[in-house]
């Protein structure tokens, strides 16, 4: 162990020692012939907060900071407008529509914001779209070619292997063990793509014909066309300039009229103290690799919890696992929010979902806690918010969806892959010595028996009542019309409104501000913002597993073969899973693109 942390504290030191490259301008005082513009960089994937990004966290970008930082450049005074440089951030419609509102919150305090694209797919130029003005250079690429999502089937190479996928689901529609017993979607779970797909797509042409002034058809005829060369996209309406950087700056001078343009790079990221030399500076490493933070002031201010639920449900305490996926503990989720209730300082809660669902145990605890909170508590659903998401958000006071949001998938699967058959062509035979009628349910050699299988769908039809019982309650629907809405279909966030399964469309921002009103606070009241679970330290983090290997592993494999990399977290999330009995989940990836 004290190998392994001197390792890890040199590598903290190389990394630190590097900081954080800003070239910071201060406006001169009476000097109107100089501006200051803030640059800020929208480029990777945006976890919902630094807890997932692991090691070192505060160095990393996470949705949190980067909402931070665009509210600073529209409240602060020290910059008269923003350059967002969007470079390929990968996020879902969820995040995409809380930066959209970020970008609009810099407009509307009066500041202009130019998009600087190069290759732009549809997530770029939605964000895009946000700003005042679009700029690309001339060997840039406009690729907007519509909305699509792909399912990956392996019923064929588990035949190959003489795996038996043997599942049950509760649900018409509850498509979530097709790729594994099927080689194409159901037409049940083709429906359901079809109204998500639909719904997606009416929202990027009424996005883009919104935000750019184009007539809806002319849109749709624009995304069917899909590819476009700077200038031909220029031609298109669909971007504003066609120039490089000094050109871009040039032109902003011209517009206000200045002779000296200072730009703030990375404008708003935290800096860090890198200075470890010293016993000082021993102390500052320490306390940081502890997880203290010595900026942090007390406040005796009221305070809204935000309570963070991201990653596949499962019992137990959440984690990181070895390639790097986020898995949400009951265990860590319960204890937060028992915290929060527990804090006379906390008038209210939001729950803040970001989950595909998973164990059916985990998530019926997690409703559990969240029903028996006296506070307020508003639920903010991020990209995915279904099936077990869905479940321990329904206990909530209020729920918040984005208009992409992927929700609903009320319904129930169980089963496992039988490899018996796979273990016996590599020379593995396994004997049995058992008691007991449906003794062989959980093993993995052989799929269910007759009386297995029986008993697991009773078990699995109980389960499925109490999730459409309690939707019923939380939800204040008649129990028929919460059985015609579940079946396990999905909807996307604009389709859960309509139906009733959720309240409003709005950001977490949106939330936290109708916990404010729920709670009863002031308009002009003070109140601070407490977020839960606390990150891991990096002690946690080494104690709690192979953190550092699996985060190492994890940046070079993603470099290397990255869609292989999503395949085998999906397997390793999955073989987790189905040693439950029974499971709330969306656990087939949907990747619009």
């Amino acid at each position: 162990m004290l190998k392994k942390l001197m390792v890890v504290m040199s590598a903290a030191l190389i990394i630190f020692s590097a900081g954080v490259v800003s070239v910071v301008a201060q406006t001169t005082a009476g000097d109107a012939t100089k501006i200051n513009f803030a640059s800020i960089k929208i480029s990777g994937s945006f976890p919902e907060t630094s807890s997932q990004i692991g090691l070192f966290g505060e160095l990393g970008s996470d949705l949190r900071k980067m909402i931070e930082r665009l509210d600073k450049a529209a409240s602060g005074d020290d910059v008269s407008g923003v350059i967002l440089q969007i470079r390929s951030p990968v996020i879902g419609r969820g995040k995409l529509h809380e930066l959209r509102a970020a970008i609009h919150r810099v407009r509307k305090s009066g500041k202009k914001v130019y998009a600087d694209l190069e290759s732009a797919t549809a997530a770029d130029y939605l964000i895009a779209t946000a700003c005042d003005e679009i700029v690309m250079p001339p060997g840039g690429m406009l690729l907007v070619t519509g909305v699509r999502a792909e399912v990956m089937f392996y019923q064929k190479l588990l035949e190959k292997l003489d795996i038996k996928a043997d599942f049950i689901q509760m649900g018409d529609f509850k498509g979530a063990a097709e790729p594994y017993m099927r080689s194409e979607m159901s037409p049940e779970l083709r429906k359901q793509y079809e109204s998500l797909v639909g719904d997606l797509y009416d929202q990027l042409v009424t996005t883009i014909s919104e935000s750019r002034g184009i007539e809806p058809d002319k849109v749709k005829a624009l995304i069917d066309r899909g590819l476009f060369t700077a200038a031909d996209a220029k031609a298109a309406k669909l971007i504003d300039r066609v120039s490089y950087e000094d050109d871009l700056k040039k032109a902003i001078l011209k517009d206000r009229k200045a002779q000296t343009l200072a730009v703030i790079g990375n404008y708003g990221k935290k800096k860090l103290d890198t200075d470890f030399s010293g016993f000082t500076g021993m102390i500052r490493l320490m306390n940081m690799m502890m997880g203290i933070d010595s900026q942090v002031v007390r406040s005796r201010n009221d305070k809204i919890a935000i309570v963070y639920a991201v990653g596949a449900i499962f019992t137990g305490e959440s984690q990181m696992d070895l390639l790097g996926s986020s898995v949400l503990g009951s265990d860590t989720v319960v204890k937060a929010l028992r915290k929060a209730n527990k804090d006379p300082k906390v008038k209210a809660i939001v729950l803040r979902v970001d989950s595909p669902g998973g164990s059916a145990v985990a998530s019926d605890q997690i409703w559990r806690e969240v029903v028996t909170i006296k506070k307020p508590v508003i639920a903010s659903m991020g990209d995915v918010a279904a099936s077990g998401g869905y479940y321990i958000s329904m206990g909530a006071d209020k729920i918040f969806v984005e208009p992409g949001t992927i929700t609903g998938s009320i319904g129930v699967v169980g089963g496992k892959l039988a490899i018996g058959g796979l273990l016996e062509k590599v020379g593995i035979t396994t004997d049995v010595v058992s008691i007991g009628k449906n003794n062989g349910i959980f093993s993995t050699d052989s799929p269910f028996t007759p009386s297995e299988r029986e008993a697991i769908t009773k078990l699995m039809e109980e389960t499925y009542e109490q999730f459409t019982t309690k939707v019923a309650e939380g939800r204040k629907m008649d129990l028929e019309k919460v059985h015609d809405l579940a079946q396990g279909k999905i909807y996307t966030g604009r389709q859960a409104i309509k139906n009733g399964l959720a309240d409003e469309l709005g950001t977490l921002r949106d939330a936290v501000a109708a916990a404010k009103q729920a709670a009863g606070f002031g308009a002009g009241q003070k109140v601070d913002i407490e977020i839960l679970p606390k990150p891991m330290s990096l002690f946690e983090q080494m104690l709690g597993g192979p953190m550092i290997e699996s985060r190492l592993l994890d940046a070079q494999v993603k470099k290397i073969i990255p869609e292989a990399v999503g395949g085998l977290r999906q397997v390793q999330m999955l073989r987790r899973l189905f040693t439950r009995p029974v499971n709330l989940v969306l656990p087939y990836q949907i990747q619009i693109k």
